[in-house]
Parts: structure tokens; sequence; C-alpha cells
């Protein structure tokens, strides 16, 4: 049901799966022991990996969600021609509330890839996902509150595609330390379609 592959025009992403992603080089990324972990779980709803042990039952957790049809989730890796081409970036994950008819995004990326708009690209590509292959009728993503450069990146490629900030849930998320509050983003099928009318015309992706 979800995609074993999409590329954009600078990214590729695959299954956040052991068959897909070894499990030692995932877990340098989001290991304590790298340097800018903070940076990157600041704001995340997850605490650093203490041992490999752990980052291999999270990828293997990943594989029983998509089997599920729950969770589509991908690592990230820059194409050739990119600067880093082949590591890992980051890694996105599309989540299918069935019953809302909702996919809910999210991602992280690693501190050497921020600033190259990686965020929207990646979000378009998903949108198209969750509206033409999974029939879902809105995409929504949120952010932590105190969370600029998210908001930043979200506010960009929301409104790029003709969606919209819903407002702040107060107590709607869940960090390490407890409930924080988080803003919500929403784009419609419909708004999606008026927005992208003239890429999927000419062939495009929607980016």
């Amino acid at each position: 049901m979800f995609l074993e592959r999409i590329e954009t025009e600078r990214l590729e992403l695959t299954p956040l799966t052991p068959e897909n992603v070894d499990v030692l080089e995932f877990y340098r990324c989001v290991s304590r022991r790298n340097p800018n972990i903070g940076e990157i779980t600041e704001y995340l709803s997850w605490d650093p990996h203490e041992m490999p042990k752990e980052t291999a039952e999270f990828l293997e957790s990943r594989t029983e969600a998509r089997s599920a049809g729950e969770d589509a989730a991908y690592v990230i890796r820059p194409k050739e021609g990119e600067d880093g081409a082949g590591e890992i970036a980051g890694a996105t994950e599309l989540h299918a509330d069935w019953e809302r008819l909702t996919a809910v995004l999210g991602t992280w990326l690693r501190k050497p890839f921020w600033g190259r708009g990686y965020s929207g690209e990646r979000a378009a590509a998903l949108m198209r996902v969750a509206f033409e292959r999974l029939d879902l009728e809105v995409v929504a993503v949120t952010h932590h509150a105190d969370n600029d450069k998210s908001r930043r990146a979200i506010e960009k490629y929301v409104a790029a595609h003709g969606g919209q900030h819903e407002g702040l849930l107060r107590n709607a998320g869940l960090a390490p330390d407890g409930p924080v509050g988080v803003h919500r983003y929403t784009v419609t099928r419909e708004q999606w379609n008026e927005a992208t009318a003239n890429d999927r015309n000419e062939g495009g992706d929607g980016r």
C-alpha cells in the first residue's frame, strides 16, 4: 500500500526498516553520543537512543507499523550531486488516520542538512502520496510551540500548498518531560489540487 521508494528532485526516501537501513549507521545519527543530538531532539517526542539494541527495536517497530497500514516511515538521503549524497539526512513519517481521513506528517533532519529546504521538498512528495495514492482528505502537521525553525519551514510549505495554521493546541503534544503545546497546520485535498494544478498538468510532482 505504501510506496517503497519516493524520489524528489534532490532526495530519495526509502522505508525506515532493517532491510534498508544499517542499524549501527542509524544509531550513530540518533544516539546520545551524537554531539548534535540535543539540538535535533530538543523539540521532538523521543529521547536519544542509549544503545544499538534500542535502535534495532525501533526499526522493527516501523516495519510492523508499515505492515499494519498505520505508518509509512522513510529514511531521507540526498541524491547524487547533493552535499552528503547517500548519507542519512534524517527521517520522515506519514501516519494514516483512516477514521479521520487524515495523514499526519512528521520529520527530523540532522544538523548538517538544515537550511536546504529538504523538509518542504519531502512534505510535497508525501502530500501527493496522501491525496493521490491513499485517497485521504487532509494532511496535518504540528510542531512544538517553541520550535521556531520548524515553524518557519512548515509555514512556508503549508502556504505553498494552499493550507493554513489552525491554531495552538495546549497540551496536545507529548515530550519526554511531559505534555506540551503544539501548533497545528492543515492542507485539504481541494487546496492541494488548486495549488498544484499547473505542476500536475505539466507532469511535475507538486514541489
